[in-house]
């Protein structure tokens, strides 16, 4: 006999995608969903941007004098105080032209001494004109009522005199008005010399005065030849070695100070929501991982295109509309730098961040 064959029909195959294939879109659907309500939240409640820099206070460090560096005392990344000495020039210049200018004053003293002996002798002078003046009216008035009588005493009837005593005293009176003129003459003169010698001092004794300014100046400039720290900080960018040359103005180092904040440039459209005081999240990128705190302390009063060297010109027929970035001073907590303990000091201007501020 032949087995009995099984005459079951088949199970018909489900319909449909596997499970874990279900599971999987679940799981995708449910993260996007929550990345964009993370999105949108962040929208709403935060505004961000890596467009941030660590700024901080640099002194320039430069002479007013020009002058040989004798004496150097300021090293690479060294702490400086304010008021300590950072570097010496040789006097030996500024030395000279005091010495030079004190020999300049003594000459301008003995030219008011000078001076003021002629004005003595020049107004003695004055008097003894003067006098000579007075001496030579008098005369002049006698001899004029002496030429008067004697014209009288010809034109009378008796003629009581001589036409030659009466030629005497026409002469005589003539004598007496050219010597009263002679005599004004040097009186004036004595005048004229009395004012000369007065603008002589006044001239020496502003010679004087100009000296003593420039003297000033130079025991100045002599004080100048030792440069000090402005303020508190570390040295850096030094270029100075001892035995060069330098000239007034030439940057020779630059002080930092510790103090940093942090000027993040923030777009046109993020700052409708911003205001003082709101908190920020700061990201240095030396510091990876390390999360700091801060906040938003003032805004630029301009954007930065405003500031640049060469502004832009929106007044142009090719002018194309950019979003501009405004600099915002953001401030670091100090207690958030006090736990990165020594290695806050490595905050340094210049270093890259990412901020984040809390709306």
């Amino acid at each position: 006999m032949n087995a009995p064959q099984d005459t079951a029909a088949p199970k018909p195959a489900k319909s449909g995608p596997p499970v874990p294939l279900i599971v999987i879109g679940a799981l995708l659907l449910i993260g996007g969903i929550g990345l964009g309500g993370r999105m949108w939240w962040r929208s709403q409640h935060l505004v961000e941007t890596d467009n941030a820099f660590v700024a901080g206070r640099l002194h320039p460090v430069a002479t007013r004098v020009a002058g040989v560096v004798t004496e150097m005392h300021m090293q690479d990344n060294a702490v400086v105080k304010a008021g300590d000495v950072l570097l010496r020039l040789d006097p030996a210049d500024a030395t000279v032209q005091i010495e030079r200018l004190k020999a300049q004053i003594a000459q301008a003293d003995a030219a008011i001494a000078t001076t003021a002996a002629q004005i003595a002798q020049a107004k003695a002078q004055a008097a003894v004109a003067n006098s000579q003046v007075a001496q030579a009216e008098s005369v002049l008035a006698r001899t004029e009522l002496e030429a008067k009588r004697s014209q009288a005493l010809f034109g009378a009837e008796l003629r009581a005199t001589s036409k030659q005593e009466l030629d005497a005293a026409l002469a005589a009176r003539d004598v007496a008005r050219a010597d009263l003129a002679a005599r004004k003459a040097s009186a004036d003169a004595a005048k004229e010399a009395v004012v000369a010698a007065e603008s002589a001092r006044q001239s020496a004794a502003a010679q004087k005065g100009a000296t003593l300014a420039q003297l000033k100046d130079a025991q100045n400039q002599l004080g100048y030849v030792e440069l000090r720290a402005s303020s508190d900080g570390r040295i850096g960018k030094r270029t100075v070695e001892v035995g060069q040359r330098v000239q007034p103005g030439q940057q020779l180092a630059a002080i930092v100070e510790p103090e940093t904040w942090i000027v993040a440039n923030f777009k046109e459209t993020q700052l409708a929501r911003m205001k003082p005081g709101q908190k920020v999240h700061v990201k240095v990128d030396a510091f990876p991982g390390q999360d700091l705190l801060a906040h938003v302390d003032s805004f630029a009063p301009a954007s930065g295109a405003s500031f640049a060297l060469l502004p832009p010109d929106n007044a142009t027929g090719n002018f194309t509309k950019i979003v501009q970035r405004v600099p915002v001073k953001v401030v670091f907590e100090p207690e958030s730098l006090q736990r990165l303990g020594e290695a806050a000091t490595r905050i340094v201007p210049g270093l890259s961040v990412q901020v984040e501020v809390e709306l």
